[in-house]
């Protein structure tokens, strides 16, 4: 008996497993820090502008309700300016890989409300200023994630929708310029993104 139950359950599982979908989505985003840090006694302020970007990304759908998806945003090039007692700008590329758990609210219409939380990292590589800092270096940093969003599936469509979501990470990397100067660059970006799914 026991053994029965056993393979009916493992059978379930391998059903449940194979009923999930996959999604591609290919969007663009804008991402708007929310930021601004006061470095040397507030004598300079540090602010984040405002970047553009390519972001697709691959979601799971364990059922119509839950799913998770990754964000595989193409590098970002980032543009931090300091203006005070220092003026001069730092240019830091990086990619910002964010893993949220979502879930879906299914109805009758052919828009589909979610919301996820999940984790998000800055991960830099390549570092360039201009003039009065001299040289910067900034550090990887991880934080919470949080994303609000709808698809809408037209009703002769099969498999492809359109999105928009908007997102929140919990980012403020350690940055160092000028050799000796040290503080948190306050980003906390808010991520606006639209663009076309395609579930298989």
């Amino acid at each position: 008996m026991l053994k029965q139950v056993a393979l009916i359950a493992l059978m379930g599982m391998s059903a449940s497993a194979m009923a999930g979908q996959w999604q591609v989505k290919v969007g663009g985003s804008v991402i708007a820090p929310t930021q601004d840090s006061d470095i040397l006694g507030g004598a300079v302020t540090v602010e984040a502008k405002n970047e553009g970007a390519f972001t697709p990304s691959v979601e799971y759908f364990f059922n119509d309700n839950f799913s998770t998806e990754l964000l595989l945003a193409t590098p970002i090039s980032h543009d931090v300016t300091a203006r005070g007692a220092v003026n001069g700008g730092v240019k830091v590329k990086h990619l910002p890989p964010t893993l949220t758990a979502k879930y879906h609210f299914k109805n009758s219409t052919g828009f589909t409300p979610y919301v996820g939380v999940g984790v998000t990292a800055f991960i830099p590589w390549d570092e360039k200023t201009s003039g009065g800092l001299t040289d910067a270096k900034v550090k990887e940093d991880y934080g919470y994630a949080a994303q609000v969003g709808v698809n809408f599936q037209p009703a002769d469509a099969k498999n492809w929708g359109v999105f928009f979501d908007v997102r929140y990470a919990d980012l403020n990397p350690e940055v160092t310029v000028n050799q000796n100067v040290n503080f948190k660059l306050d980003i906390d970006p808010i991520i606006y993104t639209a663009g076309y799914s395609y579930k298989f």
